[in-house]
């Protein structure tokens, strides 16, 4: 159990049906009336944002999470397969879990699986920044410079992301994983 003045950025709590993390909050101190916090909570299994206002009053439920330092090691239809670096056990997990960070995701990645109280997996934590390759992109074009824009390309993951104008299949390229964009070649 927290209070509502223990409200902070990360804090992990349950919600309307579901385990949500704080991303943003204001604590709210008005001349008449009790204090109040409006905050905006991401959903750890969803992603999605919503904003709430918890009251002074308001009592929240925190949830504890473990990160657990897992290793990508291959996919098999609907499940993709870890293993523990420490005890090289392998375990199945969902292809759900991961949402759009799969597409980050390439073999023998260290990854870190966040895990409730309850065992219960809410999400994953990548590396901030990956290396992949390209495998389709436009052709370069006479007068195209380095700078001034970038054509759209597509990894070995199937990421399309935006990259220079001289970046051609087969580059690798680092990337960044918060918003999927191109850092530099590699």
């Amino acid at each position: 159990m927290a209070n509502v003045s223990d409200i902070r950025n990360g804090l992990i709590i349950e919600f309307k049906n579901g385990i949500y993390e704080i991303v943003e909050f204001l604590h709210v101190k008005p001349g008449k009336g009790a204090a109040f916090v409006r905050t905006k909570l991401r959903n750890m299994q969803t992603g999605k944002v919503l904003e709430n206002t918890f009251r002074d009053k308001d009592v929240l439920v925190e949830v504890r999470v473990e990160k657990h330092k897992k290793q990508y090691l291959y996919r098999d239809g609907d499940y993709l397969y870890l293993m523990d670096n420490e005890t090289y056990e392998q375990m199945p997990v969902s292809v759900d879990i991961f949402g759009e960070k799969i597409k980050f995701m390439t073999e023998n990645i260290d990854i870190a699986l966040l895990i409730d109280d309850r065992g219960d997996i809410l999400g994953i934590e990548l590396p901030i920044t990956v290396i992949q390759e390209i495998t389709e992109a436009e052709p370069n074009v006479k007068g195209n410079t380095a700078s001034g824009g970038g054509k759209t390309a597509k990894t070995e993951t199937g990421l399309a992301i935006t990259v220079p104008f001289f970046v051609e299949v087969g580059t690798k390229i680092k990337i960044d994983t918060r918003d999927g964009s191109y850092i530099e070649r590699v």
